[in-house]
Formats: C-alpha cells, structure tokens, sequence
C-alpha cells in the first residue's frame, strides 16, 4: 500500500494503484499516461483547436442517450454522463486532457481521460458511482472512438473553418479579378516574357483552382460522416447492442441541432483497420496547400522591387521590413501563407506513413493522425483568411511599370507570325530586346506593315482575346 503524498490521492485500476493528483478529474490510466508519455508537450488539446475533445464530449454524450434508450444504461446515470460529457464537449474542462498526442496508437489514453473525466463529473451530478469503463465507455471501445472522433473533429472544423475561408478567398479573388478587369499586363512562362492577358484572367486562374479544390473537400465532407462507432474491438460489434450504432447517429444529430447526417458505417471493419478517409481529406489539403504556395509566389514575384523587380503591384504595407535597411516593406503575409503550405505538405507526409500502420484489424496512429488533420485544417483555414483580407484585397496595380513593361515585350510579335513567318518575327523581337526598343518601332523598320496595321495587330488588349488577328 502506497503512503499518503501530500496534495494527491490514489486511485487504481488493473495494474494496481498510481497517485493523481487532488484536484484532477481524471483517473489511474490518464496518469499513467501522462507519466509514461513525456515526449513533446503537445498535448490532445491542441493549442489550434478544440474540436478533438470537444468531439469525445459529443460522442460519449450521444452514446450515453443511446444506451439509454436501449434500456442498458439507467436513466439517472445516463442523464448524468449527457450533462457532464456536454460540459466537455462545450470545452469548459480541456485542461482536464493533459496526455501528449505521441502516445499509445490507438489513442486509448485518450478515451480513457475522457471517460475518466465524464465519471468523476457525472458520479457527483448523480450521487452514485459512474464507471469510466462499464458506464461511461458502454456499447464502445477506444478502437472505435478514436476514429470516430477523428471524422467528428475534422468535419467539425473543415464546416466551421476551412469551407468558410475558402469561400471567403474565393470571392475576395473574384472580386479583385473583376475590378482589374481590362487592366493588360505582360504574361509570362518560365518566368520569361511572354503574350499579355489581363488581371482578370489572371486572378481567375485562382479562382478556378480554388473552386476545384471546394468541390472536392465537398465531396470528400461526405465521407468524413460515416461513423466508426459500433465497431467496438475488431469491427465486429461485440458487446455493442445491434441497434446501438443506428441509435447513436441518431442522437449525434440531435445534438448538432439536425445540422449534422451522420451515418453508421456500412463496414465497420474497414473503418477501424484503415484510415483511407483522412489520407483523402489530407491529400486534398495538400492540394489546397499547393494552389495557395503558387498564389503567395506569383503575388511575391508581381510585388518584387520596387525597382530592380517587376513591381507589377504593390502589397499593403504592413511592418517594417529589415532591422538593418530602413524603408524596405517586405511580402510578409504571402511569406506566412508560403509556410503554412510547407507544412501542411509535410504534414500529409506523416498521415499517409500513419495511415499505411494500419495492421490487421487496428491502425496504430490514430493519434497522430487526428493532430496533422487537424493541424492542416485549422492553419489553412487561417493562412487564407489572412491572404484574403490582407493581400489580395488590398494590393494596389502599378499601372506605369506594366505599361512600360508591355510597350517593349518583344513577345508581342508572336502577333505576325501569320502574317510575316515564325523567321521574321524571330529577328524582330531580338532586335527590339537589343536595342531596348519598342516592338512597334522595329516592326515598322522591318516590314511592309503600316503603323495602323500594326498598332491594330499588336494591340495588348486585342492580344488578350486569343485567336488570329
């Protein structure tokens, strides 16, 4: 028998009795998870979102209705276990969940803190003994749970967050495209001058591949609402009531205000010994990731100078630049954006190692997986709300440099090649890049071509239409 140490209490479970502290709601196995697992102060509260617990609140609520109305669990610990998981998953106990995400691989310290939690609250709403496993953890087991709550946490936060900041890129996108519609600019391909278009089209270029990446996050959405819970061990039900899974979905939607349609799985075995939904969720952020590096590059690169570069726009001005060069203003929110793509990248990386554990009938990362999926989400939803409201929407087109740049394009001759041959065209442009001059001026000097026809065929706003002049 352990002494008394001051400030704890002892609590056991089937490996014997471990101190926890007085004023923990938690119990034995949390403890021994946190003593076993000190390995990078990240904890399942993540510091970016809450939704991971919150989503254990939800489906020990929902659960707890659910064996209720199969008559397995009394009412008065039933009623108790919905108050306190609902005080979880409204977040008021999250520094309750204190084990690092690097823990067991099927996130069974997890489930046990939870269902520890929710005992100790709800034994003292209902004045009797609540057990975190027979009572709390009923129909359930953590083989289930967790890739339950890594489909509730993530739909939670791509409906909330993500879905809702891509929709507000977009039109801030569309709009600024609109507004700068007609306003030409120089192409370019490998960097090089290449034929004009305007910012339009450009910026519809973005738009486009962000709109591709919603309808697949839209679709993908309907994956993430078929639910594990019901599987129990092995996907095979054992010790959950036949009605349980359909029950509890039904109550899951209650609790979500009948916004949620949440579905049993058709295979609980598939749901359990793989994780193909968050490597498709994952890659598609991925995807996401890569549209917004390649928008942050092409605002970097319009915005270089403001005199050796393009300085084809110019970002809003939002801090300075260098602590050695006074009055330089740096790119910093495309920067910031830039490298929450890095790392969503990298992320997807150790999702799809995690998912690829996925042996027999358990995938042991489930951890893991849950904190990138949801790391993704949550710092793309902010990179582009950000690269919204402080970059596209405010950055100012620098209409003398991009007419400069357009007047001497030696790429405009592209224009003659019917006309004059692909040859011909060929020595024009080198011969205005060498001498610094206006297209126009050399064609002139170098063809039969009037000034008119000319100014009609290398017209940049023309040009923009396609087609043979």
């Amino acid at each position: 028998m352990p002494k008394k140490r001051k400030g704890f209490r002892i609590e056991k479970d089937s490996l014997g009795e471990v101190y926890v502290p007085n004023a923990a709601l938690y119990g034995a196995q949390t403890q021994r998870a946190i003593d076993n697992f000190p390995i990078s102060g990240i904890k399942m509260d993540f510091p970016f979102t809450n939704s991971f617990i919150d989503s254990l609140g939800i489906i020990k609520d929902a659960a707890a209705r659910a064996n209720k109305s199969l008559g397995l669990l009394s009412s008065k610990k039933a009623n108790a276990i919905s108050k306190a998981a609902k005080e979880v998953w409204l977040s008021k106990h999250n520094d309750q969940f204190p084990i690092d995400v690097f823990q067991t691989g099927s996130g069974t310290s997890s489930n046990m803190n939870a269902n520890e939690v929710i005992a100790n609250l709800a034994s003292k709403l209902a004045k009797t003994q609540v057990d975190p496993n027979d009572d709390v953890n009923m129909s359930q087991s953590s083989n289930d749970v967790i890739p339950t709550a890594i489909k509730v946490s993530a739909h939670m936060d791509l409906t909330k967050k993500l879905l809702p900041a891509l929709d507000k890129l977009i039109e801030v996108t569309e709009k600024k495209g609109n507004s700068l519609k007609g306003l030409v600019k120089t192409g370019r391909t490998h960097l090089m001058d290449a034929m004009p278009l305007d910012f339009h089209q450009e910026l519809s270029a973005w738009a486009a591949q962000l709109k591709n990446s919603k309808k697949t996050l839209l679709f993908l959405e309907t994956r993430m609402l078929e639910m594990p819970l019901g599987g129990t061990a092995v996907g095979t039900g054992i010790n959950a009531h036949p009605r349980f899974a359909k029950l509890f979905t039904k109550e899951l939607n209650k609790l979500s205000g009948g916004k949620s349609r949440n579905v049993p799985s058709d295979n609980f075995f598939h749901e359990l010994s793989a994780q193909d939904t968050a490597v498709q969720v994952s890659g598609e952020l991925k995807n996401l990731a890569t549209i917004l590096l390649k928008i942050s590059n092409d605002l970097r690169w319009m915005n270089s100078g403001p005199l050796a570069g393009l300085s084809e726009i110019e970002l809003q001005a939002l801090q300075p630049g260098s602590s050695i060069m006074p009055g330089k203003v740096n790119p910093v929110i495309p920067e910031a954006v830039a490298m929450v793509a890095a790392d969503v990248i990298g992320n997807d990386v150790a999702i799809s190692i995690g998912a690829q554990s996925s042996n027999f009938q358990l995938n042991v990362m489930l951890p893991v997986i849950a904190y990138n999926l949801l790391k993704s989400i949550n710092i793309l939803s902010g990179g582009m709300n950000v690269l919204a409201s402080k970059a596209i929407k405010t950055f100012k087109v620098n209409q003398k440099s991009i007419q400069a740049s357009l007047d001497k394009n030696p790429i405009l001759v592209t224009a003659l090649n019917p006309i004059i041959g692909y040859a011909k065209a060929a020595a024009i442009a080198k011969k205005a890049y060498k001498e610094d001059r206006a297209i126009i001026d050399v064609a002139l000097e170098e063809t039969n071509l009037s000034k008119a026809k000319l100014q009609k065929l290398l017209n940049p706003e023309k040009l923009t239409k396609g087609g043979i002049n």
